[in-house]
């Protein structure tokens, strides 16, 4: 299971005690393999963080690291300066230093951190773990469960394998994607139910750039939150879900199965199949013979969804390159080169004809304004944009989960969206895929609230 955190503090303020360190951790399925691995509290994945809507998290973090680090509040909208992004909210914290976070999240939801600096190694060896921001007033059920899925590339002895990291043919097609598919670091697990119980399952997609295909069997889950934003409660088509890198969603189960069954998350990826993680039904003990009949409706969060189209600011973002793109030069730290030199800084991909961050913004804001970005993916494959410190809404056709406020929303190969959103989180926010070797490659831009 994932542990929590240390907490001490006042119900209006908790203390949490985070430190990055080495560990080792048995992500395989022999007990006795043990794999080095980067952890938050020599947990992994790193620990549940809970807190309540309205509280202040105060985290003191300290770095025992080899390599300077930061950690990124993913999908929390937040002070501007507890981002957590290296270069633009604050400097890196070497090894062997400390930095404190403090932040009052206006949302209940589910969140995740993760490291924000060579993210694309860092977090390949674990460092993410998951927060939760419970709601002032919870729905009722008999278990809150967190599943953090991630993939690791392990190579023949159950070691990560390092001789990988930051390969450029990963950065040029669809990220690093692992052979080891964990559950909350274990090879799947099982988890312990009771006839009758209803759980709400919290699912977190850790990976480096795998999306993850899941389904359910035995029940019909009903989703009741995205990228911890309410949904009005729908089921899920055919039991299956589509969940990319950084997105979350919340689920209610109803255990109806018979004593000694079991349900299983299924990975599936086209005919083939194999069991993520499973709920196993005990076989005597039944909590209700007849599901609860109460509401899971979850209270909607103080987010901004009144879009004034009429006086919106409307933003071209036009990405390119990778393997078999078009892209015949960028801009990169100013100065325009060809594709060649371009691979020869590991800078494959660009928005708007520039590799990686840039001097000046993509965009400037004024507070309050409703902005409205035209995303046009021009390249073969797909992209898991995630826009930091605000959620936002694709506002052309779609339907079900494609229509929902969220913070990271996968773009398909040679797609095109608008999304919209209200900028009221003053500061500067990145936008990037989150395909970490996609950003680490140039696909990564910045804008600013004033």
């Amino acid at each position: 299971m994932v542990t929590p955190a240390l907490a001490v503090g006042t119900e209006q303020k908790k203390r949490y005690l985070l430190q990055a360190g080495e560990g080792f951790s048995n992500l395989v399925p022999d007990e006795d393999v043990q794999t080095a691995v980067w952890q938050y509290n020599r947990q992994t994945p790193g620990p549940v963080i809970r807190i309540k809507q309205g509280e202040t998290l105060q985290i003191p973090f300290s770095n025992k690291l080899i390599q300077p680090t930061s950690i990124h509040w993913h999908g929390l909208r937040i002070e501007n300066r507890m981002d957590g992004v290296p270069g633009i909210t604050q400097s890196v914290i070497e090894p062997g230093t400390e930095f404190l976070y403090e932040f009052t999240p206006p949302d209940a939801g589910t969140f995740w951190y993760h490291t924000h600096n060579r993210s694309w190694e860092q977090m390949a060896r674990g460092l993410h773990g998951v927060l939760i921001v419970e709601e002032k007033e919870p729905i009722v059920v008999d278990q809150d469960l967190v599943w953090v899925i991630d993939d690791w590339l392990i190579d023949r002895d159950g070691n990560i394998d390092e001789s990988s990291l930051g390969a450029l043919h990963d950065w040029a097609h669809g990220g690093r994607v692992g052979n080891l598919l964990t559950v909350n670091g274990k090879s799947q697990p099982e988890f312990p139910v009771f006839r009758g119980e209803r759980i709400r399952l919290r699912l977190v997609n850790v990976a480096n750039a795998r999306t993850m295909n899941l389904r359910f069997t035995q029940v019909s889950p009903q989703a009741i939150a995205i990228d911890g934003q309410p949904i009005v409660p729908a089921p899920l088509e055919n039991s299956a879900l589509t969940l990319a890198p950084g997105q979350r969603i919340d689920l209610i189960l109803d255990m109806t199965m018979s004593p000694g069954e079991r349900m299983a998350m299924e990975f599936y990826l086209g005919e083939e199949a194999m069991v993520a993680a499973s709920l196993v039904c005990d076989l005597y003990k039944v909590v209700r013979e007849v599901p609860l009949d109460t509401n899971i409706q979850l209270t909607k969060n103080p987010l901004s969804t009144t879009l004034d189209m009429a006086n919106a600011r409307t933003v071209d973002l036009s990405i390119e390159g990778g393997a078999m793109g078009r892209m015949r030069e960028a801009v990169f730290n100013g100065r325009k080169l060809p594709i060649q030199e371009l691979v020869k800084e590991k800078k494959i991909w660009a928005i708007n004809g520039i590799a990686g961050l840039s001097d000046e913004p993509l965009f400037s804001v004024e507070r309050g304004e409703t902005v409205v970005i035209q995303m046009d993916n021009k390249n073969r494959w797909p992209h898991a944009m995630h826009i930091h410190g605000h959620h936002f809404i694709n506002i052309d056709e779609g339907e079900g989960f494609d229509v929902v406020w969220r913070d990271t929303f996968l773009l398909n190969p040679n797609g095109k969206k608008r999304f919209g959103f209200v900028a009221d989180n003053p500061g500067k926010w990145l936008i990037h895929c989150h395909m970490i070797e996609h950003q680490a490659g140039g696909m990564v831009t910045w804008f600013e609230v004033v």
